[in-house]
């Protein structure tokens, strides 16, 4: 049974960004929030002018525009000009080095100032920038530079020696590499990049790219084969900023919070590009995930809006709420949740212990950015993606025909799809047309996500279409099954695959890992069986339960179904270099 809509006060209603979602689906398409931005000259656009110099020529350049934490407590911060002058640089750098419009820069850093400045300035100097998360291994490192042809390489000394140095001579495209920080031998194609920025005047002219000139670059993997390339263009800062300010209701006097690493696509579109085009102050941490640090972070630096992961907002479950009583946090006015599906007793947590609830919203690395959102001025629906960001065009569509059928009837389960032509749509699957193709039908962009659509317009869940477990004739959504689960006190976290059964086809077998202080054993088994079934029938309730410490999950916090079912079944593993703990 759905849960009640959290309401919106006609105070919240006023204040947001876009106060009326109905009205603004009249009045406002990419036409519109195209004259946002400023723009250069002659129809060009560049990501980097938009972001950073732009502020300076609206004379707010003396606004703090990062806010930097080491995970040993050390501070630097830099202004919108500070950020110009850094950014310019490096992108001087580039050019000083040899490297023209179009080279292709890649990262290997952690949550470092250079690492937010090298993707700035790489713009700037026209080139393409493609973050890679720093905690992966060689073998992912290497795939992903090959099949990108990475040009120039910013790394630390000892992810450089590690991962990249011993298989050097397999990418033969790599022309540089850029070191950060201490224990790097600077020789023939290494640098050291703090020495190498000190002898470089900060005097560079943005160049002036065209829309449609490739931007940036975001490997995400699928169930099987090598990780895909999804090409962006300068003209998806039009969707980052759009959303930024929309669906993450972004005022030029926030302090904003996002804690996505940059080496995952929701932490370079709102991690860096969507705050620093809508002029805040972005509040940046170098340490990983610590709930006592969190919210000692939350506190200090007066944070207004958080963009964080389900994952974190359990572990923060977990922690208790006691953690966030002993902090005063009535600064924070938005909070939004992306990564993956948020279950609605997350919803009603946040509310219950914040005061306001954390929004979820929908977006893959193919769509480039926030398409479906709980907006600040809507009521939320716990457990609800939201619905359609004005300007674009949403369906639930059956694919099972001939030609795709849209489904009108709410709640009835189909494929997600987007109408193309919003700015953040990738362009390519690099040199992968066929599987670029594969992904449009019949003039819809299809995600890959089965979803619904009720009678209000907000979009719900159901599960990845090769998620889908299909028991005695049911159709049923692993998330609808999680969501349960989680219900139950003692559960932290689940997940659920579907195992071949004789006479089902298919029954439902769960994951769960249990809250401190429960003991898994035969009784808890069957209290949380019944839990289940007195909550979804017999039909759709797991019939096995699985206790287990840790469920595998991606770096950036997606349990993985799909690894849970290959192992249970002894089927191939296909591509686990984004798993957490890979090597």
């Amino acid at each position: 049974m759905a849960l009640p809509p959290i309401r919106k006060s006609a105070a919240e209603r006023a204040a947001a960004n876009m106060p009326d979602y109905d009205e603004a689906l009249k009045t406002l398409g990419w036409g519109e929030l195209r004259k946002l931005l400023d723009h250069l000259p002659h129809g060009a656009l560049n990501i980097a002018y938009e972001a950073v110099d732009r502020h300076v020529a609206h004379d707010r350049g003396a606004h703090e525009a990062l806010r930097w934490f080491g995970k040993d407590g050390t501070r630097r911060s830099y202004t919108y000009a500070e950020l110009k002058v850094e950014t310019d640089r490096f992108a001087r750098l580039l050019g000083d080095m040899g490297h023209g419009r179009g080279v292709r820069v890649f990262s290997l850093l952690g949550r470092v100032p250079e690492l937010y400045i090298a993707a700035i300035g790489t713009l700037k100097a026209g080139g393409v920038f493609c973050p890679l998360y720093s905690a992966f291994g060689p073998e992912p490192v290497r795939a992903r530079m090959a099949i990108g042809k990475a040009e120039v390489l910013i790394a630390s000394p000892r992810d450089y020696a590690k991962k990249v140095a011993p298989d050097r001579a397999q990418l033969p495209s790599l022309r540089d590499v850029l070191l950060v920080g201490e224990g790097g031998e600077p020789c023939e194609g290494v640098v050291d990049l703090t020495q190498a920025l000190a002898r470089t005047p900060a005097d560079f002219t943005t160049i002036a790219t065209r829309p449609e000139d490739m931007a940036l670059l975001h490997f995400t993997s699928g169930t099987t084969g090598k990780p895909k390339g999804a090409v962006h263009v300068h003209e998806a800062v039009v969707a980052h900023h759009a959303t930024g300010r929309i669906a993450l209701d972004l005022h030029e006097d926030d302090v904003f919070w996002c804690t996505a690493d940059p080496g995952w696509v929701t932490g370079t579109s709102y991690g860096i590009i969507a705050p620093l085009t809508n002029g805040v102050t972005m509040v940046v941490d170098e340490a990983e995930f610590d709930a006592g640090r969190w919210y000692a972070m939350l506190e200090r630096e007066q944070v207004t809006v958080w963009y964080t992961a389900p994952t974190a907002i359990r572990l923060l479950m977990k922690a208790g709420a006691e953690l966030a009583h002993a902090r005063d946090l009535s600064r924070l006015r938005f909070m939004a949740s992306v990564g993956e599906p948020l279950n609605a007793e997350a919803v009603q947590w946040s509310h219950k212990v914040f005061g306001r609830p954390f929004h979820d919203n929908w977006w893959q690395t193919e769509t480039g950015g926030i398409m479906i959102a709980n907006f600040a001025s809507m009521d939320v629906m716990p457990g609800s993606m939201g619905k359609p960001l004005p300007g674009v065009e949403a369906a639930i569509v059956d694919t099972s025909g001939k030609h795709l059928r849209v489904i009108d009837r709410a709640m009835e389960s189909g494929e997600l799809a987007l109408r193309p032509g919003w700015p953040s749509m990738f362009r390519a699957y690099l040199d992968e047309d066929e599987r670029y193709d594969r992904a449009f039908r019949d003039g819809w962009y299809l995600s890959g996500d089965i979803a619904a659509r009720d009678a209000d317009g907000y979009y719900w869940f159901v599960g990845r279409a090769d998620d889908l477990i299909k028991s005695s004739g049911h159709l049923i959504g692993p998330f609808e099954v999680e969501s349960a689960l989680v219900e139950h006190p003692a559960v932290a976290e689940a997940a659920v695959i579907g195992i071949p059964d004789e006479r089902a086809g298919e029954i439902v077998k769960a994951f769960v890992t249990l809250h401190t202080g429960y003991e898994p054993d035969d009784a808890l088994r069957k209290q949380i069986m019944g839990h289940a079934r007195a909550k979804l029938g017999a039909a759709i309730a797991p019939r096995q339960i699985e206790f287990r410490d840790t469920l595998p999950r991606t770096r950036s916090g997606k349990i993985m179904r799909r690894l849970l079912k290959a192992r249970e079944l002894g089927l191939p593993e296909g591509d686990t270099s984004t798993l957490e703990g890979s090597p």
